[in-house]
């Protein structure tokens, strides 16, 4: 089962080794909300909504996923020849 949520724009579960070999998995949320707190178009309570659906989901999914990240679409550096 895959999370999803209206804020979220695409997801993926990405495994990681972790410190004594340990593997984790990420659950990683795509959005377009603007997550930095000085950005003039930041939206606490949106974010907050978005990372409490997380929160839920990987309490109910927890032999799936161990934590989640929120990060925005990366985008192209100029002279990016992609």
């Amino acid at each position: 089962m895959t999370f999803a949520h209206p804020l979220a724009r695409t997801t993926h579960v990405v495994s990681t080794g972790g410190i004594g070999g340990k593997i984790k998995r990420i659950l990683v949320i795509i959005t377009k909300l603007q997550l930095d707190r000085d950005h003039p178009k930041f939206k606490e309570d949106m974010v907050k909504r978005l990372s409490a659906s997380a929160e839920g989901w990987i309490k109910e999914h927890f032999d799936e996923v161990d934590d989640y990240l929120l990060m925005n679409r990366p985008k192209k550096w100029v002279g990016d020849k992609d």
